[in-house]
């Protein structure tokens, strides 16, 4: 009877080891199991997007003048240096004694006569071109008072406020630019006006001290020397530095996606933040420039004018380094994916999609791409969740996880 109970019922030993082969056989199941792969996702959204391309370039005085003798003569030493400042119709620039000899002949005359007359039209054209820029600014500020009211009571967008204010500044800009002209003009009337005395009276040669055309500094002297010197023989160049504009060489391929009056930020000037700007020209003919690798490019220099002011305790000079950004392109809504999810199969642009833990492969078209995201056209829509930087182990159908 004890020996037919013992064998109804199994041994312990027999119990153990049944339970160890199945911990066994479910350790062997785990690890086979294959895991989920770590991954880093981003969603896809729906926000602005700007388009830029990034150049280094350089600050040029935009109304600058070269000071020349209108006749020949022997040029006494320059006494002034570069960074000196001038005053218009004050500061003496230099001193030439004209040479009588240059004025015994009557075409020599004739042509001192010419230049008064075309001086004196010069002055009358720049004059009407100054009065038309005043015009303009004055109907741009009354315009930009009244959308300063509108603003104020919301009724309209800050967009327009911004494109008024701006219109603003560069008209000023203009205005500062014509004056400068006009002065000029005027300077070189004066001193035609001065050799043409000359001329009158060949016999009695006096000093003829040129004086600054405008208010600024001495960029530059050119002859230095006391020597005989030609007419139209550049003697120094002058200018004011507080009116600056940036000039970049951009490549052919970037400068066909500039326009004029696109945004512009200067960074890397000197100051902690960057400055406004709005490109003004886009010149029609390129260059063959040589890279610092040896490598013949087509460059197209931009020019682009600053809206913001310079801080106090900052200052701008002549042909100083900055670093420009360029708009080419800007959207308000666009739905757009990390420019790090995409991936290229032969010419299609793909991405993976975590769906449920699971990368799926899908194909996408794309846009606009600024480098950090790129314009999605067509294969995903908002909210979904892509895979950044898929590692070449990533299938379609794998289970995914992400990363804390």
């Amino acid at each position: 009877m004890n020996t037919s109970h013992a064998r109804k019922r199994p041994p312990w030993r027999t119990i153990l080891f049944t339970l160890l082969c199945i911990g066994f056989g479910a350790l062997i199941a785990i690890g086979l199991w294959p895991k989920p792969l770590t991954v880093d996702t981003a969603t896809v959204v729906t926000a602005p997007l700007t388009v830029r391309v990034t150049e280094e370039g350089k600050t040029r005085i935009r109304s600058r003048y070269l000071v020349f003798p209108s006749v020949a003569g022997f040029l006494q030493r320059v006494e002034l240096r570069a960074g000196a400042r001038i005053e218009a119709g004050q500061t003496v620039l230099a001193t030439l004694v004209p040479e009588a000899s240059a004025f015994l002949h009557p075409r020599a005359r004739a042509e001192a006569q010419a230049r008064v007359q075309s001086t004196a039209a010069a002055i009358q054209l720049k004059g009407a071109e100054t009065e038309r820029v005043r015009a303009s600014l004055d109907l741009a500020k009354r315009n930009f008072t009244r959308l300063d009211m509108l603003l104020r009571d919301g009724a309209i967008a800050r967009q327009e406020w911004d494109t008024a204010n701006s219109q603003v500044r560069v008209l000023e800009r203009e205005l500062q630019a014509s004056n400068f002209a006009l002065q000029v003009a005027r300077f070189e009337n004066e001193h035609a006006k001065a050799a043409l005395t000359q001329a009158a009276t060949p016999g009695q040669a006096e000093a003829l001290p040129i004086l600054a055309p405008v208010d600024g500094y001495v960029l530059s002297v050119l002859e230095e020397n006391a020597r005989s010197v030609s007419a139209n023989t550049p003697i120094m160049e002058v200018g004011d530095p507080r009116d600056l504009e940036i000039e970049v060489e951009l490549l052919s391929t970037d400068a066909v996606t500039v326009d004029e009056g696109a945004e512009i930020l200067i960074e890397h000037w000197g100051g902690e933040t960057a400055l406004r700007g709005r490109v003004v020209l886009v010149e029609r003919g390129g260059f063959t420039k040589v890279s610092a690798i040896g490598v013949e490019e087509q460059r197209v220099k931009v020019r682009a004018e600053l809206l913001d002011s310079l801080p106090e305790d900052r200052t701008l000079g002549d042909r100083f380094g900055v670093q420009a950004r360029i708009t080419t392109w800007h959207g308000d809504r666009v739905l757009q994916v990390p420019t790090g999810a995409l991936f290229r199969r032969g010419m299609q642009w793909m991405v993976f999609v975590r769906e449920e833990d699971v990368a799926r492969l899908r194909e996408i078209e794309i846009g606009h791409d600024n480098g950090l995201a790129a314009e999605v056209r067509a294969g995903l829509g908002e909210g979904d969740v892509v895979i950044l930087h898929p590692p070449d182990s990533l299938r379609e159908g794998m289970r995914v996880t992400e990363a804390n």
